[in-house]
This record gives C-alpha cells, sequence and structure tokens, in this order.
C-alpha cells in the first residue's frame, strides 16, 4: 500500500513553496522529511493529510486518488508539535476523542472504544495518567498522549510535525528511542518532519532531504552521510571544509592538499570544490603549504585545529589526540593537507552524479561530525 507523491506544487501568494515534489514511501516505512525552515516539508505533510492543497500534481494510496477525499477519509494521523491537546480533556478523553467523533454509522460500540484506549494507555507506558488533564502532565507525556490520540483512529499513515521540536534534549532522545520501538511493533507507515539531523538518521528508514521546496537527495542515513548528491546536501547535514581545486585527467590538484592516493574522477579539466568533513583530513608539518594552524582545541581524545588558508580560507578539522604526526603541530605550523575520503563536485552547479572519493584508509565513521 504505497503512498505515491507525483509532481506536487504549491504556491503561497507568488511564493512557490513545494516545486515538483516526487515520492513514493512503501508500506510500513518511516521516512523522515529533512531540511532548514522554509523548506516545503510541513506543507508536504499537511498536503498529504489534506490539511493543504496543492495547486498542481497527485497524491495516491494503495491506488486510491487522495485529492479527492477529504482529510477525514484519508485515514491519516496527524500529530503536532505543540501537542493539541483539548485542555478540558482527561488523557483517556483525548485518546478516545478521534473514535467518539466518527459518524454514527462507523463509530465504534463504547465498549470496544474503552478497550482501544486502555490497550493503547497500556502500550504507550502512560496507563498510569489515564485520568489526569494535560496542564498536569510533562512535555513529555503530553506528545506520548498526542501520538495515542493519533493511533487510535487505527491511521493508514501516520504524519508527525516536528514531534519532539518543544522537548528538551534529554526527552528528545529518550522518546525518539521509544517512537522507533512503537513503530516496530505496529508498522504503521510513518512520515515525520524534523529539521534535525540526528533525529532524522536515529529513526528513519530513509531520509528525503529538502531545500527551497526541492527534494534535494532520498536515501538511507548512511547513503545521505556518506554520499550527499548535492553541495546543499553536504553543507546541510554538518560542518564541511570546502576546497577549492583543480581537475586534471580526473586527478584532484591543490597547493598544500595531497590527494593523489584518491582514485580519479569522471569530470572535465577545470575548477571544481572538494568537500569534507572535518574528521576526514590527516594533517602534516609541510613548510612549503599555504595552509596554517591558528588555533588549537582539546575537546579530551581529539584535538580540533582551526586552520587558515589563501583567499581568507578558515575551517576545523579534528584529529585523534594520538594520531601520528599530531605532537609536531603547534600553533602558527604550516601544514599539509590529505583527505581520506571527500566528494567532489563543479563550481557553482548541481552534480548529482559526481563520484565519491574514498581511499582505502578511510576514516571510521565513528570519526563523524
Amino acid at each position: 500500500m504505497a503512498l505515491i507523491i507525483e509532481r506536487l506544487t504549491k504556491r503561497f501568494g507568488t511564493t512557490e513553496v513545494l516545486r515538483g515534489i516526487g515520492l513514493e514511501i512503501g508500506s510500513g516505512e518511516l521516512v523522515a522529511l529533512l531540511g532548514p525552515s522554509g523548506s516545503g516539508k510541513t506543507t508536504l505533510l499537511r498536503i498529504i493529510a489534506g490539511l493543504d492543497w496543492p495547486d498542481a500534481g497527485a497524491i495516491s494510496h494503495d491506488g486510491t486518488d487522495w485529492l479527492a477525499l477529504d482529510a477525514r477519509t484519508r485515514n491519516t494521523g496527524f500529530v503536532f508539535q505543540h501537542y493539541a491537546l483539548f485542555p478540558h480533556m482527561t488523557v483517556r478523553d483525548n485518546i478516545a476523542f478521534g473514535l467518539t467523533v466518527r459518524p454514527r454509522s462507523s463509530r465504534p460500540a463504547k465498549a470496544e472504544i474503552a478497550a482501544t484506549v486502555t490497550e493503547l494507555l497500556n502500550f504507550l507506558q502512560i496507563a498510569h495518567l489515564a485520568d489526569r488533564y494535560p496542564a498536569a502532565l510533562s512535555g513529555g507525556q503530553r506528545q506520548r498522549v498526542a501520538l495515542g490520540r493519533a493511533m487510535a483512529i487505527g491511521p493508514e499513515v501516520l504524519l508527525l510535525d516536528e514531534p519532539f521540536g518543544a522537548l528538551d534534549a534529554a526527552v528528545r532522545r529518550d522518546l525518539r528511542r521509544w517512537l522507533r520501538e512503537v513503530h516496530e511493533a505496529r508498522g504503521t507507515t510513518t512520515v515525520f518532519v524534523t529539521h534535525d539531523q540526528e533525529e532524522a538518521f536515529e529513526l528513519a528508514d530513509r531520509v528525503v532531504v529538502m531545500g527551497e521546496g526541492r527534494i534535494e537527495q532520498i536515501g538511507t542515513p548512511d547513503e545521505i552521510y556518506d554520499h550527499p548528491a548535492t553541495p546543499f546536501v553536504a553543507r546541510f547535514l554538518g560542518a564541511t571544509v570546502e576546497l577549492p581545486v583543480t581537475l586534471r585527467a580526473g586527478r584532484v590538484e591543490a597547493a598544500g592538499v595531497d590527494a593523489s592516493h584518491l582514485p580519479r574522477v569522471a569530470y572535465p579539466d577545470g575548477a571544481a570544490r572538494l568537500f569534507l568533513r572535518p574528521g576526514e583530513i590527516s594533517p602534516a608539518v609541510d613548510r612549503t603549504s599555504p595552509f596554517t594552524v591558528s588555533t588549537i582545541v582539546s575537546t579530551g581524545a581529539t584535538l580540533r585545529l582551526c586552520v587558515t588558508g589563501p583567499g581568507g580560507l578558515s575551517f576545523d578539522i579534528e584529529v585523534p589526540r594520538r594520531s601520528s604526526g599530531v605532537a609536531d603541530i603547534r600553533t602558527g605550523t604550516p601544514i599539509r593537507l590529505r583527505p581520506e575520503a571527500g566528494r567532489v563536485f563543479a563550481d557553482g552547479k548541481r552534480a548529482p552524479q559526481a563520484a565519491p572519493l574514498v581511499a582505502p584508509t578511510a576514516i571510521l565513521k565513528e570519526n563523524r561530525s
């Protein structure tokens, strides 16, 4: 029962917030819509739910045209960032609400509603809160109740809009683990919106990276992180080191950069940019290099070297404290950069087919920024 989105476009006034969105979500998948504010991810979620309407495009689920259905008949559950619980209702009544307001012809019997609510209270580990009101709950407890209310109607698709955005970091971590367990137990097709890379990578089967109303890349968390398809994705997923380089016969060349060990790339000769993570660079003392260490910061087992280079270039690299040669590096030391992994993009344009650079000595994922 796939959810299929085709060529979806949406404008607010003269602003195009969704631009030809195409996406297929398989039955039982947990998919994250990841992107900065204004990228269109919440608008896309609301259109899936039937709370907003596209200007063009199509949405279908299990072969049914969802644009021919209103929000109620699409059978989706929606969880808002700020809970949207009814303050005058108990936890039990909030969870039951979606079932009690169904038309009489499709409304379950009272005993069936009560049994469904009791099962969810136990499943979500909030049975002890059943008779409390929202004002007496913590943020994490309110979000569990909001999820229970969305799940009570037996949705075919569960939609979560920044579900943990209003919570502190410790509670968010706990709820992420809990939500993944809930998904694995229930298997409901789930789409959630987030701007938090860590949240998306921990929870999702696949991640959809969005920017300025477009889908930049779709893939598993590892695919997205290791092989960003565009400069936008590479920059959005954490700190990057961007080095101007020259390509000659597929080789990366730049003063102070030792990239001779890296495989050739399928690019024409000319200017390009090499994108690296701060932990993907090994430094070595080189008196002829144009790169200089301006500051050294210890973060325990890791050293962060602040490096300056030609044209006002400034960036950080991270190396294990006991790495070979690091003991010889001081503030003011000129260093050569040896990239262990990276990705090349042509200047000024997207390069979704760019070949990844992966050296045999590529660093472990534990060194991710």
